[in-house]
């Protein structure tokens, strides 16, 4: 970690001590707090053939969807989910010897103050021995965000203290140009609707080009996300784009790190 996202790293702890007491979410019941466990999916790098980083996936206890867990999230627990979202995902990461970058999905309505509700990653990291730099912050941007400046303010804030920043399903409903123009994250994931069959498909692939030469102009790396074909990696592989994920590479596996799949790299 270089230093000014070291001293970035310290003052967000230090402030964090001091803010914490003000945040309205840690008033909030913990008692409240849900259970559930994670799937880990790859992002793959196809020109090197290894993974780039692993995407945390809720699921409940026994495996079971995602929205089984993110059903019962309401505004008496939703800070508390979050954050122990974040330590968990962190925490059996290491315990599976995860390498490369941990993907964590956040919720901007349950970041109050950045500076203080950050607190607990940087514990969890530091217990753990996580570095920092490694973990990206994903999440979408909606219709039930708070507001768009708030969460613009949550991702500049993650990337000044070090942390990785991704927009996700990207290019689908509220997730577009508008706050790119506002932030620029570190990656964005194109939304897997815009993937689907691109390789047969002219219209989509005008579209794709489109924002893939936006995002090469701005620095920001692109991840195809739901690749399912051959015919949809080769499409993007061969428009310089290398980062991807999906089923044809690696379905997520329940509380383990799955095996790619070699095929998923031949020629």
């Amino acid at each position: 970690m270089n230093v000014e996202r070291g001293v970035a790293s310290h003052i967000a702890i230090q402030s964090a001590s001091s803010a914490s007491s003000g945040c309205a979410g840690c008033k909030t019941d913990s008692d409240t707090a849900l259970a559930f466990a994670f799937a880990f999916q790859p992002i793959v790098d196809v020109v090197a053939g290894a993974p780039f980083a692993h995407e945390a996936l809720v699921r409940g206890l026994k495996g079971e969807p995602a929205g089984t867990v993110l059903s019962q999230v309401i505004d008496s627990n939703r800070y508390h989910f979050d954050q122990r979202c974040r330590t968990t995902a962190i925490a059996q990461a290491v315990e599976l010897g995860l390498e490369g970058f941990l993907s964590i999905n956040f919720m901007p309505n349950a970041v109050y103050r950045p500076e203080a509700c950050i607190r607990s990653t940087f514990d969890a990291a530091e217990k753990h021995g996580f570095p920092i730099e490694r973990i990206i912050f994903e999440t979408v941007e909606g219709e039930n965000i708070i507001s768009r400046p708030h969460l613009v303010d949550i991702f500049r804030a993650y990337k000044r203290f070090g942390f990785q920043t991704a927009i996700d399903d990207f290019g689908a409903g509220y997730s577009g140009l508008t706050l790119l123009a506002d932030f620029q994250p570190d990656l964005i994931k194109l939304d897997m609707d815009l993937v689907r069959g691109i390789d047969t498909d002219s219209v989509r692939q005008r579209i794709v080009c489109g924002v893939l030469a936006i995002c090469r102009d701005l620095g920001i790396r692109v991840i195809a996300e739901g690749i399912e074909t051959k015919g949809e990696r080769d499409f993007f592989l061969a428009n310089d784009v290398r980062l991807m994920q999906g089923y044809f590479f690696a379905k997520p596996a329940f509380n383990a790190i799955p095996a790619l799949s070699e095929a998923s790299f031949a020629a």
